[in-house]
């Protein structure tokens, strides 16, 4: 494969640039590759909201099924939201969503084309079995899990068991932190409860805007799971021009809040990949202040070797020998970042041992 070829959905998702689609062969892998990046309908917007590109006719049928299914995606998320919202009520609780349900809900441009699965939103910690029992009433209802998985939801983790509505199919996942309580970054929950803000004509709450961005970079660069690592890159991308775009002082802001939050790894590391390789135009007194959160200079290499890979589509096309290595060895980091070592161990040889015999939820 040609490198100046290889990789089109990058030079998609920042160039436009359709003159390297030359060919009816180079469409059908730059959708191979949106598709494996979960970023099909986002592309489909920048044709048909931005007229970025015109792509022949059996692209744009692809296009027009993945915009089709964003737009039934968004109705079936607002009926959610509307039965979720009636029991929120009734606890005298605000609805608080998290990362796509947000972005959906306040109409923002990381909406556009985004796709999930998972409806998220955000509680205080000690009120969580009462949401929990409200929502079993109706309809929602933990998926069942074994006696050590359930254990470690409740111990150590920063939600609940997901649970699934029993006629409508749909999954929600409670919050109580954005990242888990064993996480040696672990935010003060009551500061982000505290600083979520309405959306304009709605009974929804969300993040505030460098809060969400926090959270993202956090999911993104402690969660270690990379199979969207670019539609949460893109997420990013695009969270930052809009908010910095609206607010003059965003940036200085997001560098505060995530002092504030002990949450500047994670946005070095953001600010650093999204600037990399989606060219997000961040300010270069931001980055040279972010700096006091490196790694170090030979260690940053080994990062931007690693990240630089995993973050790259899922996708053969886009893949060198060490790809794999460095996505396996990043989920293993992601592991020792959020887990003491006493714990790590035997979570990692029983989570070893179930992928072995293709069974097990973490």
């Amino acid at each position: 494969m040609d490198k100046n070829i290889a990789n089109l959905l990058i030079k998609q998702l920042v160039f436009a640039r359709t003159e390297d689609c030359h060919t009816n062969t180079n469409w059908e892998l730059l959708l191979r590759q949106a598709r494996a990046a979960g970023v099909m309908s986002r592309l489909a917007f920048f044709w048909k909201k931005f007229g970025m590109f015109e792509p022949p006719g059996f692209a744009a049928t692809h296009l027009n099924s993945a915009y089709k299914y964003w737009l039934s995606q968004k109705r079936i998320v607002n009926w959610e939201l509307h039965n979720l919202q009636q029991v929120f009520e009734q606890l005298k609780l605000p609805l608080i969503l998290l990362k796509g349900t947000a972005y959906s809900a306040a109409n923002l441009n990381a909406d556009l084309g985004r796709v999930f699965s998972d409806i998220d939103i955000l509680v205080p910690k000690q009120r969580l079995q009462e949401v929990k029992e409200a929502l079993k009433w109706n309809g929602w209802f933990p998926e069942p899990l074994d006696s050590y998985d359930q254990n470690y939801y409740e111990r150590w983790m920063h939600e609940l068991p997901p649970m699934r509505h029993i006629q409508r199919g749909t999954t929600l996942d409670i919050h109580h932190n954005i990242l888990p309580e064993t996480c040696a970054l672990y935010p003060d929950a009551n500061l982000l409860l505290n600083s979520a803000v309405n959306i304009p004509n709605s009974n929804y709450w969300i993040l505030a805007p460098e809060d969400m961005i926090l959270h993202t970079a956090s999911h993104l660069f402690w969660g270690g799971e990379f199979e969207n690592g670019l539609r949460d890159l893109s997420d990013i991308d695009l969270l930052l021009r809009e908010f910095s775009d609206k607010n003059s002082r965003f940036w200085q802001n997001l560098l505060d809040r995530a002092d504030t939050l002990g949450l500047g790894k994670p946005l070095f590391y953001a600010l650093r990949y999204s600037n990399k390789i989606l060219k997000t135009p961040t300010p270069e007194s931001i980055i040279t202040a972010s700096m006091i959160y490196s790694p170090g200079s030979s260690k940053i290499k080994i990062m931007d070797f690693l990240f630089l890979r995993a973050l790259n589509p899922p996708h053969p096309t886009c893949n060198d020998k060490w790809t794999g290595f460095a996505r396996w060895l990043l989920y293993i980091r992601s592991h020792w970042l959020k887990m003491p070592l006493h714990l790590l161990i035997p979570h990692l040889s029983r989570k070893s041992w179930l992928r072995l015999t293709n069974q097990g939820h973490h």
